[in-house]
């Protein structure tokens, strides 16, 4: 037994790690005594909301987890998977690293990146892309000047170095996260379906191992600073944000996907939050077995380091590998080679008990599943917020309508959030494994599969405003915008990954909004029939200012059987017909032309009719293996007008819509600013070769889609009806310069 330490002591140590006095009570009747100071160390990472989502489970149990091709379900192991067939799949992950980026942008961002690729490879698979959401506050401000471009150059960083290409992502500006910035990192891997591995300990008498980097004593906390809100006083968790080395990384990664063949291998556990700790309970949870380690034997790159450190500490590029008796040998010789460490830390067990040795002395002795899967969950207590009443009560349409139009275009296309990011991802290396098919910029990213036709399609997306306006609403337009950009470029829908970002769960008013945002996610991916594999909640994304907007984000993930049959974003050629697909309404609530133009984040956000998506995307998705569409790009943010415009923004050439009868388009009993700017949901803008226009026309309404055709590509001026004609030229370079010229590069 641990030895016995004073109890008003350890009771004060608790609260100082988050425990409330009945947590403190609880693990005293676990172990049948006062818990030591690193058990309570222990406890309090592992039952913190960041590791044990203690507030947020019973919620997330709402989320469909089936699927025929699901080979490892959320909450299993460190990432889902799903079957692609041929003997492929896919493992993919989102996670939130807001906390440390609030505090230091460039290391928080950068282990972000670290930290979502060791989930990624632990799974067996090679991870071939990257993507991330990004919030920042007004760039007016320094502050969110600092963080964007600490941010950036972190992940930049982290994801050059490392060889794995950044594809895409999203970058929104609101003044909701100022001094709160959201930072959420996705990675996709592939893997062979017979090679996946499992975060698993099991065989009695079999060898741990610790393997990768030293420990130091960075990242001490990490997870527990994860779980409480940021104040004016967060600098001085600097110590909880942890050191990237992505050098080291690339040699961890190698060496993990090496183990695989040899057979020498049970399991393998990324050591992130809560380090150590997590990474020893949860294997052994899983396997339903004990475990017994010695800290005295963990590599350290720092002299007198406690137990207790060692237990907590978040130090990167590590991971536990549970290895078959008797292959010890081969273990260590692989990771010689890649100049790892590879340290034999303790064996499997009988029983179900976690023990931790610092030499002879025995420091902490916890059952393995009570650290792992038994902290107590709490039912949040919920009350509608009473901002909604006053702000869905406002009527946009009370407001005049634009004199200029084209003026209102501008100044959209000038807006941060809507302008190009080419001053972000020119700064992420994109191509390097040579696998990239679509740059960043189009609707979703896309990469080939070595040695296969296969693509697979990639998207991030959440419009906060509508998540704070209607929550219900906003997460499901969440899910549905996520798989419309996968779909654009031809990809089937086939999983989705979360990153629920949200104020404390505390105030009622704030845990109502995350349980109608996540029913509003159930029932578009049960509509859409889309999985979700797991995923990351983050709570207490809280600043002085106040609680950001709840934000889901949603990362799809959509399956090409045939890259060649990709759809581009951006118009390709003169003389293609330009077809307006969906109906359009008089939706002005909580749409970016109501923010920028009128000042006004109110009113109701766009309806979302699940039936209506769902037989867009299957239009969509058999004209393009039908070969008709030439380019298809999705309406969101700035509606009609500004997609039109996106479209002739190509790398290659600029190409304008000639649209100079859309007015004849246009239904009567809708504004014309609803009709340029508004942000009707279930709509895409696609070209077709004139000698396909009469098909897609029938396969529309084959389809029971509404499609009208609104022009033709051509070169030169955008022209919209009789209100809007703008050089391209000119657009394009107030859309390219907006955010260069905000954080002072030009």
């Amino acid at each position: 037994m641990p030895e016995m330490t004073d109890t008003q002591l350890t009771r004060d140590i608790a609260r100082s790690h988050g425990l409330t006095p009945e947590e403190y009570e609880h693990i005293k009747k676990i172990l049948g005594r006062d818990p030591t100071v690193p058990e309570i160390g222990m406890f309090g990472v592992m039952w913190s909301e960041h590791c044990s989502y203690k507030c947020s489970r019973p919620v997330l149990k709402l989320l469909p987890r089936e699927g025929a091709k699901v080979l490892v379900k959320a909450g299993e192991e460190n990432a889902g998977v799903i079957d692609i067939g041929d003997g492929l799949a896919i493992a993919f992950k989102i996670e939130s690293h807001n906390h440390p980026s609030a505090v230091e942008p460039f290391q928080g961002a950068a282990t972000g990146v670290g930290g979502i690729l060791r989930d990624i490879f632990t799974m067996g698979a090679r991870p071939v892309l990257l993507m991330n959401s990004l919030r920042f506050g007004n760039l007016e401000s320094p502050v969110a000047r600092r963080l964007l471009r600490g941010v950036v150059a972190g992940i930049a960083h982290y994801g050059n170095c490392i060889g794995v290409p950044t594809v895409g992502g999203e970058v929104y500006f609101d003044e909701s996260y100022e001094g709160n910035p959201l930072v959420n990192a996705m990675c996709l891997g592939i893997l062979r379906s017979k090679e996946l591995v499992k975060g698993i300990a099991k065989g009695t008498g079999n060898p741990v191992f610790y393997v990768g980097s030293a420990t130091g004593r960075d990242g001490l906390g990490g997870a527990s600073f994860a779980s409480r809100e940021i104040t004016e006083a967060s600098n001085q968790d600097r110590p909880s944000v942890q050191v990237g080395d992505p050098f080291l990384e690339k040699l961890l990664l190698e060496a993990c996907l090496e183990m695989i063949p040899t057979g020498a291998m049970v399991g393998l556990q990324d050591m992130g939050a809560a380090g150590f700790t997590c990474s020893t309970c949860e294997t052994a949870a899983r396997g339903l077995a004990g475990m017994t380690v010695d800290v005295a034997r963990v590599p350290r790159r720092e002299t007198g380091m406690t137990p207790y450190e060692v237990l907590l500490s978040e130090s990167q590029e590590r991971m536990l590998l549970i290895a078959e008796k008797g292959k010890e040998d081969v273990i260590e010789k692989v990771f010689s080679k890649w100049d790892l460490h590879a340290e034999k830390v303790g064996e499997v067990t009988e029983g179900n008990l976690l023990k931790v040795y610092d030499g002879e002395k025995l420091v902490a002795e916890i059952p393995a599943k009570a650290l792992a899967d038994e902290s107590p969950v709490y039912v949040c207590a919920e009350k509608e917020p009473a901002y909604l009443k006053e702000v869905q009560s406002f009527d946009p349409l009370s407001l005049p309508e634009p004199k200029d139009c084209g003026e209102v275009l501008k100044r959209l296309l000038d807006h941060p959030s809507i302008a190009s990011k080419e001053w972000v991802y020119r700064q992420y290396d994109h191509m390097v494994r040579t696998d990239t098919v679509f740059l960043p910029g189009h609707d979703a990213a896309l990469i080939r599969i070595k040695g296969s036709k296969k693509g697979v399609a990639v998207s991030t997306d959440c419009n906060s405003v509508y998540c704070y306006l209607d929550p219900y609403e906003g997460g499901k337009i969440a899910v549905a915008e996520a798989a419309r950009n996968v779909v654009a470029t031809g990809g089937v829908p086939v999983g989705l990954t979360n990153c629920l970002n949200f104020g404390n769960p505390m105030d009622p008013e704030i845990f109502w909004q995350f349980r109608r945002c996540v029913e509003g996610m159930r029932d578009a991916c049960l509509a859409m029939n889309v999985p979700v594999t797991g995923g990351n909640v983050s709570f207490y994304n809280e600043s002085p200012q106040g609680a950001i907007y709840p934000t889901p984000t949603i990362g799809m993930v959509g399956v090409l059987d045939d890259v060649d049959l990709r759809v581009p974003s951006f118009f390709q050629k003169e003389g293609d017909v330009i077809f307006l697909v969906g109906e359009t309404g008089n939706d002005l609530g909580g749409t970016h032309y109501l923010a920028v133009c009128h000042g006004v984040k109110k009113g109701i956000p766009p309806r979302l009719d699940l039936e209506k998506e769902k037989k867009l995307y299957d239009l969509i998705l058999k004209a393009g293996r039908d070969r008709l569409l030439v380019s298809c790009h999705d309406l969101s943010e700035g509606g009609l007008a500004v997609a039109l415009a996106e479209c002739g923004f190509s790398r290659e050439k600029l190409l304008a819509a000639h649209c100079p009868e859309l007015e004849k388009v246009k239904p009567d009993a809708v504004r014309t600013d609803a009709f340029l700017f508004g942000e009707t949901q279930t709509r895409m803008v696609v070209t077709v070769e004139k000698e396909s226009a009469e098909a897609f026309r029938k396969l529309a309404g084959e389809n029971g889609v509404l499609c009208a055709e609104i022009g033709a590509v051509g070169a030169g001026k955008l022209k919209l009806g009789k209100w809007i004609e703008a050089s391209m030229k000119e657009l394009h370079a107030e859309w390219r310069e907006a955010l260069p010229k905000r954080v002072g590069v030009i």
